[in-house]
């Protein structure tokens, strides 16, 4: 689990969405996270300290003059305590109390005594949220380093329609998980992942494609992140997967040549290519203006041979480590080896698509990570999540090594 004995405190405000706080509580738990909350007063007329502290698992710090056994300073206590520290849902009132120094509650008098990261979800009505006071007190408290995670945008509480929506849960437990599991294996290094297939249409209804998810490549994208570095993501066709939080920028193509452009745009700047979508190699070289009706037994397409966008970027290689995929169903390591050759590749990850538990659409896979020098590393059947952060520390070590 991500966030095994990570310790959270969760600081709740009295807003409406004060009832999403039960579900970040229970969420952060089931990752294997310690949870201890604070509720201001009148968060408490909005959900239960009891209800807090049957799903934390903790008592529930209200008033600086609680009678609390398991804290000694309770405002102290908590402040040295926690590994991150998130107000959710966080009113104009916190955010202007911690803005400004104020601390005359158990909420703000905490949060003022803290060093560990703060990460504040804001939500309430739209003209408070975009009132200038509200603003210029977000501005600065991100120069003080606090981070916030911007509200939604949909129908509110008050009745309008506008800004000021406290995000789902599981977005705000993955913004926790980032902070919480940060480390500094790519800081400062820029990273371009690719991820999901392509798809070359023959018509205006039919098209030529693959199997893949993308979720190789949103794992990987996530662990780059989570490694420190600026992420751009670069998403053709995938299962209505969610992006990852942290991303400086996600890119989505339809077509192997849209993602040659997208990835040609970015690649002269980056330290880091993980290229691990499944691009569709050929394309029909006429495609129909109309759909195409079954006027035949059999269709005969005429197709054209895609570029190879992994082959380009190992020509033009100057300072970027390159990593490659190769999805075989057979002489997985001979086929792999030949790739890694021939495309001028730092790492190659091999995997056979037709064993179990490797391949597309599933949450795990079994790979081998190949190298230039001759050298493999065969790894056994794990979650995409947790070979994403093995290929990002390998490579990591691949760019350290470069850099002598």
């Amino acid at each position: 689990m991500s966030l095994e004995k990570k310790k959270i405190v969760l600081g709740i405000t009295g807003g409406i969405a004060a009832f999403k706080a039960a579900s970040i509580a229970s969420q952060l738990r089931k990752q294997g996270a310690e949870v201890k909350c604070i509720m201001t007063d009148h968060a408490t007329k909005l959900i239960t300290p009891l209800t807090m502290r049957e799903i934390s698992g903790n008592p529930v710090a209200v008033s600086m003059f609680d009678d609390v056994p398991e804290f000694n300073v309770e405002h102290i206590a908590l402040a040295r305590w926690a590994d991150v520290f998130v107000i959710a849902p966080a009113t104009a009132d916190i955010i202007g109390k911690i803005a400004n120094g104020i601390a005359d509650d158990m909420l703000s008098t905490t949060v003022m005594a803290t060093t560990a990261p703060v990460l504040i979800a804001p939500a309430m009505n739209t003209n408070m949220y975009l009132n200038p006071i509200t603003q210029d007190n977000m501005v600065k408290l991100k120069k003080f380093g606090y981070h916030f995670i911007e509200p939604d945008s949909g129908h509110l509480a008050c009745g309008i329609d506008g800004v000021g929506r406290l995000p789902e849960p599981d977005t705000i437990v993955d913004y926790i998980e980032l902070l919480a599991c940060r480390n500094d294996l790519l800081k400062g290094k820029k990273v371009l992942v690719t991820a999901g297939g392509t798809r070359e249409p023959i018509d205006p209804v039919r098209f030529i494609g693959n199997h893949s998810s993308g979720r190789m490549g949103f794992a990987i994208a996530k662990a780059a992140v989570m490694a420190g570095a600026e992420v751009t993501l670069v998403a053709g066709t995938t299962d209505n997967l969610k992006t990852p939080v942290g991303l400086a920028r996600r890119v989505d193509v339809g077509s192997t040549r849209d993602m040659k452009a997208a990835v040609d745009s970015y690649y002269d700047d980056c330290d880091l290519v993980i290229k691990s979508a499944a691009v569709a190699d050929y394309r029909s070289a006429h495609p129909a203006e109309n759909k195409i009706k079954k006027n035949d037994d059999t269709l005969t397409l005429e197709m054209a041979k895609n570029p190879d966008i992994l082959y380009g970027l190992g020509q033009r290689k100057t300072h970027q480590t390159l990593v490659g995929f190769a999805a075989e169903t057979t002489n997985v390591i001979e086929y792999g080896t030949k790739k890694l050759k021939k495309k001028n590749l730092d790492m190659l990850v091999a995997n056979d698509v037709s064993a179990e538990g490797a391949g597309f659409k599933g949450t795990t896979n079994i790979a081998t990570l190949l190298f230039p020098d001759g050298s493999m590393e065969k790894l056994d059947k794990m979650d995409k999540d947790e070979l994403a952060a093995i290929i990002v520390a390998r490579a990591a070590a691949i760019m350290a090594k470069k850099q002598g």
